[in-house]
């Protein structure tokens, strides 16, 4: 798929069930999976590394299994985001980045996925924010960072001047809990760094209370998609670069989501 300058469009992991025989030939091996998926995308969220951080072995071939200019995003291992919820994680941090840098240049933005927090884990949205102030001062000045809050109300000025004073992306998402795209944009500015990260998550309960093999398109999210266009659309007019992942839930077939998003992009 032929990318605009500025636009990188992947899934959120590289495998699936369902896919072989869908969108990998029934006949390709599993070690094959990675070399295939990147004639097609040219970048992927990991989603394995929010399970454990990567071996250096994983990561170097995950390096040589694909070509020049090829992207990887991956998640901050859940320890991090979930069990320590950033607070006494500098090992595991520095596990962890140390192990991407093996990417070199094709280590792209690394996503620091957070869950929603319930008044236990956090009296306030200010209290949280003191907390990823710090965890986000620990971050190497270099590289690509992004967070996702799924707090709604922890939206506006306040997170967004926190991760904008340090480039650190907000994580856009497409979920039922959240705002959609045109209620976010007339709140505020949510672009917070040189680029932009997307996720088009979708209703994980209620789609897989229909299916859970993720061979084709059962979700029609044509509506959705086009207002995504709309935005990233915007974005780009403003050289923001931008990196979006569809995961499987979205819609029941990741990369058919993609495709469906590069039809309405080249229709505009």
């Amino acid at each position: 798929m032929e990318a605009a300058a500025s636009l990188r469009l992947g899934t959120s992991a590289f495998t699936a069930a369902g896919w072989p025989g869908s969108f990998y030939p029934a006949s390709l091996k599993p070690a094959e999976y990675l070399s295939y998926y990147a004639q097609h995308f040219d970048t992927v969220e990991v989603d394995s590394t929010f399970y454990r951080s990567p071996s250096a072995s994983m990561v170097k071939n995950w390096y040589a299994r694909t070509p020049k200019g090829f992207l990887f995003a991956a998640k901050f291992p859940q320890i991090i985001t979930h069990e320590k919820t950033l607070e006494d994680c500098d090992s595991e941090m520095q596990e962890f980045l140390a192990t991407m840098e093996l990417l070199g240049e094709k280590l792209g933005p690394l996503l620091i996925q957070l869950p929603y927090f319930n008044s236990k884990a956090f009296g306030n949205g200010k209290e949280f924010l003191g907390r990823l102030q710090r965890f986000l001062d620990k971050l190497p000045k270099k590289g690509q960072f992004a967070v996702e809050v799924r707090n709604k109300s922890w939206l506006g000025a306040e997170l967004y001047d926190v991760l904008r004073q340090r480039g650190v992306a907000l994580a856009l998402i497409d979920h039922p809990w959240m705002p959609r795209p045109r209620e976010m944009l007339a709140k505020g500015d949510p672009i917070t760094a040189d680029f932009t990260y997307i996720r088009w998550l979708g209703d994980r309960k209620g789609i897989e209370a229909v299916t859970k093999s993720w061979d084709k398109t059962i979700v029609n999210r044509q509506r959705e998609l086009e207002e995504w266009v709309e935005a990233c659309r915007n974005f780009n007019q403003r050289s923001i670069s931008i990196f979006a992942y569809a995961n499987n839930h979205y819609a029941g077939h990741a990369p058919a989501t993609v495709r469906l998003f590069w039809e309405l992009w080249r229709k505009k």
